[in-house]
């Protein structure tokens, strides 16, 4: 039986739904497809795009309106209709760039025409972290290299990606998390070596996203699920959170509780036991 409040229940996928497969486990699919046949509302917020989040979900059967780009995007899978975008101003993009070139720092850029999603990035001038990135990527529709900063940010910009070593991204980002306009986040990638950056507009971020998908679909209570630092501020807005156990040590002090680690199925095992399946 579901709660009787109506509520939405919000997992993070790297490094807390999915595996190190990048993929979610046929057991925890088995389990949460269970669960939400039985009327569990449940969706995820994560950085990925709609073709990368949708990959290595495949297997689950989503039943609402999934957060992408860390709050960047809201998109309902099943009427393929954006919900929710945030975007960078004109001058806003344009700055981002200059901070990150001064630093040596080609990133990717992504953005929206009328025709289509795009992934746009300096031609010729990949790190070693782009073009693992890419190779992943070889036949998505979205890449569109450009050979200038003009082509470059010739789209509607909601989001920068950087990939690369530690102390050259940690210097920009130094920089960048000081600006009030911005969203700054800097991590280790969950899989590799290298180091991310992500840059949104300030008002693109989980809590925001899931504060507007709690009023379109009238819940009573979000619960969510995270492991670093792109999932904090939707800690702060969610009534129930839970950190998995490989979730960074300061997540796990905001935390209402921890279960279990991302790779032995913790959200998948929590939700079966709260719901008794």
């Amino acid at each position: 039986m579901m709660e009787t409040q109506k509520t939405l229940f919000v997992s993070d996928l790297d490094g807390t739904l999915l595996t190190k497969y990048e993929t979610v486990s046929p057991y925890s699919a088995q389990l949460l497809n269970a669960l939400i046949e039985r009327g569990l509302l449940f969706t995820y917020a994560t950085a990925r795009s709609v073709v990368s989040a949708k990959n290595a979900t495949a297997a689950l059967h989503i039943n609402a309106p999934v957060i992408l780009y860390n709050g960047g995007l809201i998109y309902n899978p099943s009427s393929r209709e954006v919900l929710r975008s945030v975007l960078f101003s004109a001058e806003e993009k344009g700055y981002v760039l200059r901070v990150l070139e001064e630093y040596g720092i080609k990133p990717f850029v992504f953005g929206a025409s009328q025709e289509r999603e795009t992934l746009r990035w300096h031609a010729g001038c990949e790190s070693y972290g782009m073009k693992r990135y890419l190779e992943r990527r070889r036949n998505d529709l979205r890449l569109c290299p450009a050979a200038d900063e003009c082509a470059l940010l010739d789209c509607n910009v909601f989001y920068f990606k950087c990939i690369g070593p530690r102390e050259q991204l940690e210097r920009a980002w130094n920089d960048l998390k000081l600006d009030t306009r911005f969203i700054c986040i800097f991590h280790q990638e969950t899989y590799q070596n290298d180091f991310w950056m992500e840059i949104s507009p300030r008002s693109a971020t989980k809590a925001n996203a899931v504060s507007f998908l709690r009023s379109r679909l009238g819940c009573d209570r979000v619960v969510c699920f995270g492991d670093t630092s792109n999932d904090s501020d939707m800690f702060d807005v969610c009534d129930e959170k839970y950190a998995v156990m490989n979730a960074d040590g300061w997540l796990k002090e905001k935390a209402t509780g921890v279960i279990g680690y991302c790779e032995e199925d913790g959200v998948a095992k929590f939700l079966a036991e709260r719901f008794k399946l």
